[in-house]
């Protein structure tokens, strides 16, 4: 039996909150959201940055504090989340989230 959020609740601005349907909360600063994005730009991006001290970042990541901008579901399974740097293509799965949690 698969895990599944009963609550989000979202503040742009701070984070995240989710609540499983087996009893656990998760709380997701926005920054923690935004550096762990899911999509394969921002993995290729995370793996050079471990490779290499000298990696280019490229625009927009670096100025500044960023929020979400607007946040849709993705069928059943998924949030979607724009940001205020102009990013939109990470689909946080709730499969992805729960792993983040731990």
């Amino acid at each position: 039996m698969s895990v599944t959020p009963t609550n989000l609740k979202l503040k742009k601005d701070e984070k995240l909150s989710i609540d499983w349907s087996d009893g656990t909360h998760s709380e997701f600063t926005i920054a923690k959201l935004r550096k762990f994005c899911p999509c394969a730009s921002c993995k290729d991006l995370r793996e050079q940055m471990g490779k290499s001290r000298l990696t280019v970042l490229p625009p927009g990541t670096t100025s500044g504090p960023v929020i979400v901008e607007k946040a849709e579901m993705v069928g059943n399974y998924a949030i979607r989340l724009t940001w205020s740097d102009g990013h939109a293509t990470g689909i946080y799965s709730f499969t992805y989230l729960r792993e983040l949690h731990q």
